[in-house]
């Protein structure tokens, strides 16, 4: 898989621990480890709206990303994030 087709895109990283980073890829590597640009996590709670945590210019490694996905920015950008409602994903157990 090559994340070429992504770069300069705004896309979503769902990583193991269960956070999700949106942001705009502007580099990655071999290991696929990532760098991405006005970042942001998202942090989903069940019981309140969708809180976004700027992070600014922000380095994953590779080895803990689960998926990644390109945003529609339109569509994002319409959302109302405050009226979301969702269950944090869990962190993936091995063992």
């Amino acid at each position: 898989m090559s994340l070429q087709g992504y770069t300069d895109r705004r896309v979503l990283l769902v990583l193991q621990d269960g956070r999700a980073i949106v942001g705009v890829l502007v580099g990655f590597d071999q290991k696929s480890n990532i760098v991405l640009s006005d970042c942001k996590e998202r942090v989903y709670s069940a019981d309140e709206g969708v809180e976004e945590i700027p992070l600014g210019l922000y380095l994953v490694k590779g080895e803990m990303v689960c998926l990644i996905g390109e945003i529609d920015e339109a569509i994002d950008s319409s959302a109302d994030l405050s009226t979301i409602r969702a269950e944090p994903i869990p962190p993936i157990r091995y063992g």
